[in-house]
């Protein structure tokens, strides 16, 4: 379905609203696998997603009708595989670049994925890769925002809604618009190759980054500084004598 305020080239000018689902990257990933022709930008969009996912097989909560939960379709062949985590970054800047007018520099990603404004977790992102013959064909990436919601299962450590943020009510399509459109144009820098600028400016908006904080890996709590992001998405932490290097399961951020 054609929609008019998707201002960008082709993402999120195919897009399809489904009233219930358990999943829109399993539905997305589940058409792919019978061979339907959507086009790279397609957006599927759920009002109410009842069995979401986040990163590590983590449910993700949505009030139905409340909050942004979609996923988007594109084909980044021009991506090798051993920096498929720049995809990641071109995801979380679209949202923080999306978001930013709104809510201003306490706004910052999580690392690897995460949306957070201050110390609240405002949404996250799963990307899923098909790879055939050595490369990525197609990627299906779940995004989940806390739009218009204003109470969350206590089960749900440190959310936080844009409603809560800024106490008014949002519509869901026009702020879909504007990420999509974002995410749209950090996509084509890599696209032309712009690599560097992507990455830098992923790492200037990590959560977090520089600062003194607690962690906890290998069963151990210390305290640690972010110092980088390897190209391949590895977590580089100064722990006072010497650097450490993290992968996603390996470190838990102790900021409940």
């Amino acid at each position: 379905m054609q929609n008019n305020i998707f201002s960008g080239l082709f993402v999120g000018q195919n897009l399809i609203t489904i009233k219930q689902i358990d999943s829109t990257n399993n539905f997305l990933k589940n058409s792919l696998s019978n061979s339907k022709p959507f086009t790279e930008g397609t957006v599927i969009m759920a009002e109410s997603q009842y069995a979401g996912r986040g990163q590590q097989q983590n449910r993700w909560h949505s009030e139905d009708g409340k909050n942004l939960t979609f996923s988007i379709l594109l084909n980044p062949v021009f991506l090798p595989l051993s920096q498929q985590f720049d995809l990641t970054r071109a995801v979380s800047l679209g949202i923080i670049n999306a978001l930013s007018p709104l809510l201003g520099d306490q706004l910052k990603i999580k690392w690897p994925n995460d949306i957070y404004y201050a110390d609240g977790k405002l949404g996250g992102i799963l990307i899923e890769n098909m790879v055939q013959g050595g490369k990525i064909k197609n990627s299906v990436i779940g995004i989940g925002l806390n739009i218009n919601q204003e109470k969350f299962p206590l089960e749900v450590p440190n959310a936080v809604s844009l409603k809560q943020i800024l106490p008014r009510d949002y519509d869901l399509k026009l702020i879909l618009s504007d990420i999509c459109k974002n995410i749209e144009a950090v996509y084509l820098k890599l696209k032309a190759g712009h690599f560097d600028v992507v990455r830098k400016d992923y790492f200037s908006r990590l959560y977090w980054l520089n600062e003194h904080k607690m962690f906890k890996a290998n069963g151990q709590i210390f305290e640690g500084v972010i110092e980088n992001v390897r190209d391949d998405g590895v977590l580089i932490l100064n722990k006072g004598l010497g650097t450490s290097e993290y992968t996603q399961k390996e470190i838990e951020f102790l900021n409940k």
